[in-house]
């Protein structure tokens, strides 16, 4: 094995230099040309492992056999590990200390879209466009369950218990979109049912892009693609309301909850990411980038919002990196103000996602890599005038 370290300023966001170990130094060369002479004298070597220290944000290389783009990201409960999904059919699952895999889910046939972790971290789900929901063991990454679609599945999603499961499907080939609910067994030894518990069928109002519980499981909240946010009735698929709360036409691209379910957020293409109230779906603030937004999250210990977005991907060969806004977006969640961005992906932002422990964020991006930023102390310790005055 061979050391090397890269000197590079040291991110702010990063107290700790992390480590990442490579299979190859091929690996990461042709996407890091800073480093890629480096990694390339190491491979004339023929050394098997490559360690490099870096200077910069934890990176890890997931889904590295092709770059592939990498899908909506997810943090377990107590925050260790990360779960990833990219188009190269597998999902990964990730030490989010310092980048090391813990291990591959492999069986689907097509790319992956979606993927969601119970909260006892023992099961996990995933699916994508091979039509298939598909459950798995987290420790031993055991196919427990596949359910079968006649189009692709857009968004899976653990009820706030674990006791349920919620999946979208695409509205195509004829086959209109759909929310299906299950009652999962928690026990990864125990059979799984066949049928689904509700089934929503959306046909008056345009297919549903994103989906997920409630507090209580007692709404399902789904956003749409022409930008509007519904609200269902979680024990009976009944529709309660169908709000516009961004531009017509605009899909909404992502939504993510507080830690406990009473509100959410919403990214979209109309460039805003809004927060919204789960009982009276009313929007409680608006946050205004310059690019359109694929995610958005809420981060808890701190009032913050992170959003991630940038250019369209297929644009993004003939944009540099800062042309193209790829970077993460830091807003004060009460004031809607930007207060900071961080940079480093090559491609439009994905996905981003905040352990619940508020420690960490990561983001996965269509340059097939996902960052793993751990916040420092001037993070937590930073404050407007009046949260100052209001404490003392």
């Amino acid at each position: 094995m061979v050391e090397l370290a890269v000197r590079s300023p040291p991110d702010p966001l990063l107290a700790e230099w992390p480590v990442l170990v490579l299979d190859s130094a091929s690996e990461f060369a042709a996407n890091a040309p800073t480093v890629g002479e480096i990694f390339r004298s190491a491979e004339r070597t023929r050394t098997s492992k490559v360690r490099l220290t870096m200077t910069q944000p934890l990176l890890s290389t997931t889904h590295y056999e092709a770059y592939s783009a990498i899908g909506p990201c997810r943090f377990s409960k107590e925050g260790d590990l990360i779960f990833s999904v990219s188009k190269d059919h597998n999902a990964c699952a990730w030490y989010s200390a310092n980048g090391e895999r813990y291990g591959v889910y492999k069986g689907h046939v097509g790319a992956l879209w979606t993927v969601d972790v119970d909260p006892r971290t023992v099961l996990l789900a995933t699916g994508g466009a091979d039509n298939t929901i598909r459950l798995w063991e987290v420790k031993t990454g055991k196919l427990l369950k596949t359910w079968e679609y006649g189009t692709a599945i857009k968004r899976v999603e653990f009820s706030e218990d674990g006791r349920q499961l919620l999946g979208v499907t695409e509205k195509r080939q004829g086959q209109l979109s759909t929310i299906m609910v299950y009652d999962i067994n928690p026990d990864p030894e125990a059979e799984q049912p066949d049928d689904h518990a509700l089934r929503i069928v959306v046909d008056d109002i345009p297919k549903v892009t994103v989906a997920g519980f409630s507090y209580l499981s007692r709404y399902i909240i789904s956003g749409h693609e022409d930008g509007s946010v519904s609200q269902w009735d979680a024990k009976t698929g009944e529709l309660i309301t169908n709000n516009f709360v961004h531009e017509a036409d605009m899909q909404v691209t992502d939504l993510q909850w507080s830690l406990d379910r009473t509100y959410f957020i919403t990214s979209s293409k109309d460039k805003t990411a809004k927060l919204i109230s789960v009982d009276d779906m009313e929007v409680m603030k608006t946050y205004v980038a310059d690019t359109p937004l694929n995610s958005a999250a809420i981060t808890p210990v701190k009032d913050y919002v992170i959003l991630g977005g940038g250019q369209a991907a297929m644009d993004v060969t003939t944009t540099s990196a800062r042309q193209g806004k790829f970077e993460a977006r830091f807003y004060h969640k009460v004031f809607e103000e930007e207060i900071g961005r961080v940079r480093g992906h090559f491609g439009p932002l994905n996905y981003v996602a905040v352990s619940p422990l508020g420690t960490m964020y990561c983001s996965g991006g269509e340059d097939g890599y996902v960052r793993v930023h751990h916040f420092d102390p001037p993070y937590f310790d930073f404050q407007y005038e009046v949260e100052r005055e209001l404490k003392i």
